[in-house]
């Protein structure tokens, strides 16, 4: 960053403002009254350089980013604004930079549901896209039958059942599906079929469920199929009436299973800080048993005034849940406010931040926290800002696609991007762009005959959402 002498008069007028600890300010406020005169409003440069290029003399990273912002560049003229910004408006700072020059070097992401032709590449196999289903709204969460029958969820409120026959595929709507609060986020979110459905018949779904006063919050149930309808419903874990809300966002939403035991996503619900409140389900990955007991052995169980089901905790919006195939490992996908998306290798116990640490802000600009790390909170494996709007993983576990056998695939909605990771121990050793610009990914699934089935979501009013799958490259629809 070069900021000229003459700008030192304008700093001056407004040094000393705001010490540290004092109430924050709006992040674009703030470039615009203290930056944009040198650097430009639209951050491309003025008297000074542009910001949006990256290309910076005295900076590499977030860290070196904000050290400049905090103690300037006298030798090119650029003051420090140390005694006129508390830390956590330098770090919003930060992130409405690296934001808004993510936004402006990326492809514009296309807004249209024109899937590409012929054959595609990836890095390890080559493959071709079919799409099998359309005229739907938000597909949530995709799950297979043994008899190789497909499951999905619309965040609207519908359970489908897809069948292929010679090449064509069917849907059948499920009735009796549970009432669900579809308001913003909320809705019919995640759908798990149990390990061993060929003999107990049960599924698993998420929703948010609907109170009294137009509320809603987070809720599992189970329930088996009988020609074509909803039956034998029970509830397995369900919030207290009184933190129901009206606030539509942040439910999270997914269920998995492993070695016995089920873990469920329950998201902050918008109330900022109550992830970090044991007492309350909001902002936890909880631990049950398959018919929503409570295990032994869970971290909180003789913790005073603790849910027992929790397993960890200082969650945001955890909407993606994965199990290693191999190891039994749970990892996790969290969208962040304004960056900070995150994704997570969950251990017992542990506590994952939100909201003392972060490196998101507020959607208005202002500041979450000062705070990056604190000794006690756990990092993410990787942090995305700005924010890809992270939503679900899922391991690979089909045969048509050898090398990408155990690899996590996650998606991301705002940036509409499929991405391939490869991950050791508790690290992403690689990271691969399969895809982008196709749609809202919202769910992903190896089928029975190892294609990878994505459910998109098309953004624009009106514009129909379907379900494609990615089949190797000399394979023929059959």
């Amino acid at each position: 960053m070069r900021v000229p002498l003459l700008f030192l008069s304008l700093v001056s007028a407004t040094a000393g403002s705001t010490p540290a600890g004092s109430p924050t300010r709006n992040a674009t406020a703030l470039y615009a009254e203290l930056c944009a005169n040198c650097h430009g409003a639209d951050l491309q440069g003025g008297k000074a350089g542009s910001l949006l290029d990256q290309n910076w003399r005295h900076a590499r990273d977030d860290a070196g980013l904000a050290k400049v912002i905090r103690e300037g560049v006298i030798v090119s003229g650029m003051p420090a604004f140390d005694v006129s910004l508390n830390e956590a408006e330098t770090r919003a700072l930060v992130v409405l930079i690296r934001e808004t020059a993510k936004r402006r070097v990326d492809p514009a992401v296309r807004h249209t549901n024109e899937l590409p032709d012929g054959v595609q590449h990836s890095e390890l196999h080559s493959y071709r896209i079919e799409k099998i289903i359309e005229g739907l709204d938000v597909p949530w969460s995709l799950g297979f039958l043994p008899d190789g029958r497909l499951l999905f969820t619309q965040r609207t409120g519908g359970l489908f059942i897809a069948t292929q026959k010679e090449g064509k595929w069917t849907t059948r709507k499920v009735t009796g599906v549970p009432p669900v609060w579809v308001r913003d986020e909320g809705g019919l979110m995640g759908l798990a079929v149990h390990p061993d459905y060929a003999t107990n018949g049960w599924l698993y779904l998420v929703l948010s469920d609907p109170g009294e006063n137009d509320t809603g919050n987070t809720k599992l149930v189970r329930g088996r199929l009988r020609d074509g309808q909803w039956v034998e419903q029970e509830t397995l874990f369900e919030a207290p009436r009184e933190t129901y809300t009206n606030l539509g966002i942040n439910f999270g939403g997914r269920v998995v299973f492993t070695n016995g035991y089920l873990f469920l996503a329950f998201g902050e619900r918008g109330k900022v800080g109550q992830a970090q409140n044991l007492s309350l389900p909001n902002g936890k990955i909880h631990r049950l048993l398959p018919n929503g007991q409570i295990p032994q052995g869970n971290p909180f169980e003789k913790t005073p005034n603790a849910l027992p089901s929790i397993w960890s905790y200082g969650h945001r919006n955890p909407q993606g849940l994965a199990v290693h195939p191999r190891t039994g490992e749970l990892w996790e996908t969290e969208h962040g406010p304004r960056g900070g998306d995150e994704l997570n290798f969950i251990r017992a116990g542990r506590n994952y931040g939100w909201p003392i640490i972060t490196h998101g802000m507020n959607y208005n600009g202002t500041p979450v926290s000062s705070l990056t790390e604190k000794e006690g909170l756990e990092q993410p494996v990787i942090d995305w800002t700005p924010s890809i709007a992270v939503s679900p993983i899922r391991f690979y576990e089909g045969d048509a696609f050898p090398k990408w056998k155990h690899h996590l695939f996650l998606g991301a909605l705002a940036q509409q991007e499929l991405r391939r990771l490869e991950v050791k121990a508790d690290k992403v050793i690689h990271n691969e762009l399969i895809f982008k610009g196709l749609g809202r990914v919202r769910d992903m699934i190896a089928g029975p005959e190892g294609a990878l089935y994505v459910a998109l979501e098309i953004p624009g009013p009106g514009t129909p959402d379907f379900i494609i799958r990615l089949v190797p490259a000399a394979s023929v629809s059959k």
